[in-house]
């Protein structure tokens, strides 16, 4: 779960949001063509997987190897573990890892030759892909098998596809972080998803859709976060009430993001603001071609919103 407006503690130098928030908004969408630029579809099907989500399952669990679905299923926390056998261990006999990685890094490098234009070799990228990789290489992955699993990978040696690596390594140090953050919280992977529709007002329906879940399992956890005062029925049109906060709920929520925060800075630390905020300048035009040519979900199951502003067409 994600909340833009929670209060933090740890704020950046500006006064602002949290710098690792701040950095994880600026550089994702650098992350995000791995899922959402039509190449990325394009090289799945390639291989012969069809359908968004054998694709998405298969490119993002390459890194780990041919695991099981329920390493999958652990590791990606959220999901339904049904969901996640509808693909894996599946995609595994249709593509190896080996492959999967191989098409990953060619539809990366397509997309953001596509989207960036000239800018892809220039300076700037190349800086950024600089700083960026000392942050990546300067976070700790023990305990965040996908973050290891991604480090462990040889570095590409486009400037553009060591910008993209650095990205991955760190979004998935920051999301093993997010999983340890809502275990110790005690909060379930169904239940991560009731709290974050009402944390970001989204349609409960939606997000369960994206993530396997039943309506019975959904409305099951609802009943379970109630129970411990987290949250509230709401009333919705669809298929699943919309999810409404409590106090007590927020203020859950608010301590989840701020150790979601404080576990992903450990690269920013050691990279420094001045250098963290001379990343964030580099990026901002890179990210303004790949949101203008549409290659990130405004509307997304993360609720993460781009530091530069998303086109409205």
């Amino acid at each position: 779960m994600t909340t833009e407006t929670t209060p933090v503690t740890g704020a950046d130098a500006t006064g602002g949001e949290h710098r690792a928030r701040r950095l994880w908004r600026a550089l994702e969408p650098l992350h995000a063509v791995t899922y959402f630029a039509p190449e990325a579809r394009a090289a799945g099907e390639s291989l012969g997987l069809r359908g968004f989500f054998r694709g998405y399952f298969g490119q993002r669990a390459a890194p780990l190897g041919p695991v099981p679905a329920e390493v999958v299923t652990a590791l990606f926390y959220n999901f339904a573990p049904g969901f996640v056998r509808r693909s894996v261990p599946g995609v595994w006999s249709v593509a190896a890892p080996a492959q999967l990685l191989d098409a990953r890094l060619a539809a990366v490098d397509a997309a953001l030759r596509r989207s960036l234009g000239e800018l892809v070799g220039s300076a700037e990228v190349a800086e950024a892909a600089e700083l960026a990789r000392e942050a990546a290489t300067s976070a700790s992955t023990a305990g965040r098998a996908l973050a290891a699993a991604n480090a462990a990978l040889p570095w590409p040696a486009a400037p553009h596809l060591v910008l993209w690596q650095a990205q991955t390594i760190l979004r998935e140090q920051r999301g093993d972080g997010h999983v340890a953050a809502l275990v110790g919280a005690g909060i379930d992977p169904v239940e991560a998803l009731v709290v974050f529709a009402g944390a970001q007002g989204l349609p409960g329906d939606w997000l369960r859709e994206r993530r396997g879940w039943t309506v019975e399992e959904w409305e099951a956890a609802r009943a379970r976060l109630a129970g411990r005062g987290l949250v509230q029925p709401g009333s919705g049109s669809g298929e699943v009430a919309d999810t409404v906060l409590t106090a007590t709920g927020r203020e859950l929520c608010a301590g989840i993001e701020d150790r979601t925060d404080e576990l992903a800075d450990e690269a920013w630390r050691a990279l420094g603001d001045a250098r963290a905020d001379r990343l964030v300048e580099l990026v901002g035009p890179l990210v303004e071609r790949i949101l203008a040519a549409g290659d990130f979900l405004r509307q997304n199951p993360m609720g993460m919103r781009p530091l530069v502003p998303v086109p409205s067409s």
